[in-house]
């Protein structure tokens, strides 16, 4: 990775420049709430993020430990109660794009985020599910940021918990999910779409500094590239200064582990 910026910090930034302004946002802890607070910060003061504990238009001065945490409600335009997030602004249609992370993903975007082994006898059992299964099939789109090996993009997931394009071309939509499902996977080393066929996630940007045998050796599949594969348009000095604030602000706030970047 060229001098400047780390893999984590091009990988938040590519995140954030895809929220756009005004957009309603279900966001996820973690990754996904780093870079859609600091795309609120940046070109999108207008977007409406929304937490699964109820608050709506959230505008936390510093990263949330979680979604309980009260920044949240305390910077939010309103709090309602998590069935009405869920039935009136989730599955109404009214989210534009859910932003989740993910534990193990597959070629189709599907997601783990439950356990690692067998699920009864788990060699790792995951955080869960949390609002990702109705994200995923119910916002108009989503965005996925992950940071990539061959831990995460793997072969076959050993459980799906929330669905991207199930085995391919038009299985989601023979399934009955109105949602358009992951348009972009973000990670530290570059930026997959799904093709718009087969809906297998081909590499459409490269980051700057990373190699196509680094995005091979970190890919648990044959991963294709796109016939206009480019490189991902390096940080701003004004993206990695509001970042680099923000996370400076969290750590001071919460200390090192609050860090969620």
């Amino acid at each position: 990775m060229p001098a400047g910026f780390t893999s984590d910090e091009i990988m938040t930034v590519s995140a954030a420049r895809m929220l756009r302004n005004g957009a309603i946002c279900f966001v996820g802890i973690g990754l996904p709430s780093t870079a859609a607070n600091l795309a609120r910060l940046l070109h999108a003061p207008d977007a409406v993020l929304i937490y699964e504990s109820g608050p709506i238009g959230a505008r936390p001065a510093v990263l949330p430990l979680s979604i309980g945490d009260g920044s949240l409600a305390e910077t939010a335009d309103t709090v309602v109660s998590t069935p009405e997030i869920f039935r009136y602004w989730l599955q109404g249609g009214r989210v534009d794009t859910g932003f989740l992370g993910a534990a193990q993903l597959d070629r189709f975007a599907n997601i783990n985020t439950t356990v690692i082994g067998d699920y009864h006898k788990p060699d790792v059992r995951l955080p869960g599910a949390g609002g990702a299964p109705e994200i995923g099939i119910s916002a108009k789109e989503v965005l996925v940021i992950v940071k990539q090996s061959r831990r995460s993009f793997v072969e076959k997931l050993d459980f799906i918990t929330s669905a991207g394009f199930l085995t391919g071309g038009d299985a989601r939509e023979r399934a009955g999910i109105r949602g358009k499902g992951p348009i972009a996977v973000i990670t530290d080393l570059c930026i997959l779409r799904p093709d718009r066929e087969t809906r297998e996630l081909t590499v459409s940007s490269i980051h700057p500094g990373i190699t196509r045998e680094q995005i091979r050796a970190n890919t648990g599949w044959e991963v294709r590239f796109s016939d206009d594969c480019g490189t991902t348009e390096p940080p701003g000095e004004e993206e990695l200064a509001t970042l680099r604030d923000l996370l400076a602000r969290t750590a001071k706030a919460h200390g090192a582990t609050g860090v969620a970047a």
